[in-house]
């Protein structure tokens, strides 16, 4: 069974990226990257990228993670809001009662992600 179906599926990811976004919005030091955006759309291409991330099935079409964040990097996104954003995700997943364990490995999809968001090259 993939961390996924393991989570609750498409709809326990829902509630989740739903509560997320309010915590997201309501910190003035991260919803600045999201102003006048459509977060609805944006929660959308979550769900997708999500689902595919955690093992599930989707079809995610939005954009490479590099070229998604490049106006957020313009606007300052660094390691630590990144940190900050994700601390939001923790917390929500850890509302709904998931267990430790699933919540280290969910986390681990984005640590996995942080440099091509933040647009750091790791080649030596």
């Amino acid at each position: 069974m993939s961390l996924y179906d393991e989570l609750g599926g498409a709809e326990a990811l829902a509630g989740a990226l739903d509560r997320f976004y309010e915590k997201v919005m309501a910190d003035p030091k991260v919803s600045v990257f999201f102003e006048g955006m459509d977060v609805e759309r944006i929660k959308d291409k979550q769900k997708k990228f999500w689902a595919i991330a955690l093992g599930g099935e989707a079809e995610y079409d939005g954009r490479d993670l590099n070229t998604a964040h490049q106006h957020s990097r313009e606007m300052g996104l660094n390691e630590e809001l990144f940190h900050q954003f994700v601390g939001h995700f923790r917390s929500t997943l850890e509302e709904f009662g998931v267990p430790e364990e699933k919540i280290k490995q969910v986390i681990a999809v984005t640590d996995e992600h942080m440099d091509e968001v933040l647009n750091r090259n790791t080649a030596n």
